[in-house]
């Protein structure tokens, strides 16, 4: 039997058998917290003329110690339509373009004005200020963002200023999520006492909700071949088809002969982790398409663990994100952690923004003490035991780990 495999080979021959799908353009609207399929290049330059930062006025010339006579004004929308000599000065509001001629904005409050006339009421202002140059911004033709950058609101509004009403992303994959097992009852409220709620497939389905994909959510299916046969045909058109439970050794553990009697081929199964540990990973050619599967485990604290290392960065992979896998950020222990196992442990913590302390209950299915954990401290295999104060690395749990 093949050795668990690190976690870091796992992840990478996972990400592997994965690319991005096809390619659409969408309207920009649709586009948020999708992936540049990409690089964002500007149609236009930014801002298109020279500006005012502030409110005051547009001074002729390069004499800035006054006065001035006040010949018309700017506003946003609405341009003085001549130019501005020496000695003059156009009323100007923030985002006006600046008059021909005018070199500096005096602030409102810096001056004083009597009907049409100027005099300077604060210091004398360099020559310069206040102006927003064109193209300080971008230009035409700027490269602004690589491909594979996340689309959130801020990249949104950039690539509107830079002249574009539609984005091209990559197609949403279509996930369908099956959980199994006999013990599972589909309605929380009518749980005979041989059985627990299925909770694993609405989990899951929520943390796919943070991804722009399709989901499917199927079962609990039990623990019968024909029964997970039939599940699978139903998602036989699927990109993604993400399991829970049945993934381990034991004689009621079905979804691999039931993966194989369906034409998927194992990828590899088993990662050295804890919790977490049976995994598994599969993939069928259908149509001329690649099919993945991904086995999580049935204890639930297993199936999210896995799902956050595993199940959200597949999909980022499928989106087209150029950093798929989460951020692993440092933080001081809280308390002292013990010396690591012969398996990498991630341990479900509260990180407080300054230091990270483990929850007192591990268990793998212990949900309450998952609902309460923001972060998993990630504990190398026969890392050195850690005194509080000492700095280890965690992952957040928010977003999927991906700022």
């Amino acid at each position: 039997m093949n050795s668990p495999l690190p976690l870091d080979e796992a992840q990478a021959r996972l990400l592997a058998l994965a690319a991005p799908l096809e390619v659409a353009h969408v309207p920009v609207a649709d586009a948020l917290d999708r992936f540049l399929a990409e690089p964002l290049l500007a149609r236009r330059t930014q801002p298109p003329a020279d500006l005012s930062a502030m409110d005051g006025y547009a001074l002729g010339g390069t004499d800035v110690s006054g006065p001035w006579n006040i010949i018309g004004e700017s506003a946003a929308g609405h341009p003085f339509p001549n130019k501005v000599g020496p000695g003059e000065a156009v009323r100007i509001s923030t985002g006006a373009i600046l008059p021909v001629g005018a070199q500096t904005v005096l602030l409102q409050e810096d001056a004083t004005r009597d009907g049409n006339r100027l005099v300077l009421a604060g210091s004398i202002p360099a020559v310069g200020r206040h102006i927003r140059r064109a193209g300080f911004d971008f230009a035409t033709g700027q490269d602004l963002l690589p491909s594979g950058q996340r689309i959130t609101p801020a990249v949104l509004a950039l690539a509107v200023a830079a002249g574009h009403a539609t984005l091209p992303v990559h197609k949403k994959p279509s996930i369908v999520v099956i959980d199994s097992g006999d013990e599972l009852a589909s309605d929380p409220t009518q749980c005979a006492p041989h059985q627990i709620p299925a909770s694993n497939g609405p989990m899951l389905e929520a943390m796919l909700a943070s991804l722009p994909c399709n989901v499917t959510r199927i079962g609990p299916v039990p623990d019968d071949l024909s029964k997970l046969a039939s599940a699978l045909d139903t998602a036989d058109s699927a990109d993604l088809i993400v399991t829970s439970g049945g993934a381990s050794v034991g004689d009621h553990d079905l979804v691999r002969p039931a993966l194989e009697a369906w034409g998927a081929e194992l990828a590899f199964w088993k990662v050295a982790m804890k919790p977490g540990k049976p995994i598994m990973v599969a993939q069928r050619e259908s149509a001329g398409c690649r099919q993945l599967v991904l086995g999580l485990p049935g204890n639930p604290v297993s199936s999210y663990v896995t799902a956050y290392l595993f199940m959200l960065p597949l999909i980022r992979t499928l989106l087209g994100a150029s950093r798929a896998l989460p951020v692993r950020i440092f933080a001081s222990a809280g308390t002292a952690l013990a010396a690591g196992g012969q398996r990498q442990e991630f341990i479900r913590a509260r990180w407080n923004g300054h230091s990270v302390s483990p929850l007192t209950e591990q268990d793998s299915s212990a949900l309450r003490a998952l609902s309460a954990a923001n972060a998993l401290i990630d504990r190398p295999a026969g890392s050195a035991a850690v005194t509080a104060g000492e700095e280890v690395s965690l992952y957040l749990l928010d977003n999927g780990g991906i700022a």
